[in-house]
């Protein structure tokens, strides 16, 4: 099955997809842009807040941010990614060197999505912010990003 449908022809050239919020690309959406990702050099900004890009779509997106090396933004706030999103994303950031912004806001994502983000930004020394608003992060997973954030910025 094809993944990248005709709107998303000519993406290789772009330099910023900030504002595709409520598009509703769904997790096929998520999967069209990530193979389009794969071939982009120049796309430094995605925005894709509010598509309800859920499981799929943030697997997807995680392994290609892995291996991006242009990519410096993205926003998937008000999505459904959750805990399992949380942990794919992590395991990109471990690897990816020039995601600097991150917004995962309301997006489900609870202790265990936190744990594993805070493990992350102990080894990521590129990402500078990330947005976690409304999630429902209790104190362990608040403690661990704060260790973890404390951790960085003093070693």
């Amino acid at each position: 099955m094809d993944l990248a449908p005709w709107y998303l022809f000519g993406l290789e050239e772009l330099i910023a997809l900030e504002d595709m919020a409520y598009h509703y690309y769904c997790d096929i959406g998520a999967l069209a842009l990530s193979e389009a990702l794969k071939v982009n050099t120049t796309l430094t900004a995605l925005g894709l807040g509010n598509n309800s890009i859920g499981k799929e779509g943030v697997l997807a997106l995680s392994e290609t941010l892995a291996t991006n090396t242009t990519l410096t933004t993205l926003k998937l706030g008000y999505n459904s990614i959750g805990n399992e999103g949380a942990l794919a994303l992590s395991e990109a950031l471990k690897i990816n060197t020039t995601l600097t912004g991150l917004d995962l806001s309301d997006n489900s994502i609870g202790n265990e999505g936190a744990l594993a983000l805070s493990m992350a930004l102990k080894t990521n020394i590129a990402l500078t912010a990330l947005d976690l608003w409304r999630n429902p992060i209790g104190k362990e997973g608040a403690l661990a990003l704060l260790e973890a954030t404390i951790t960085i910025v003093f070693e």
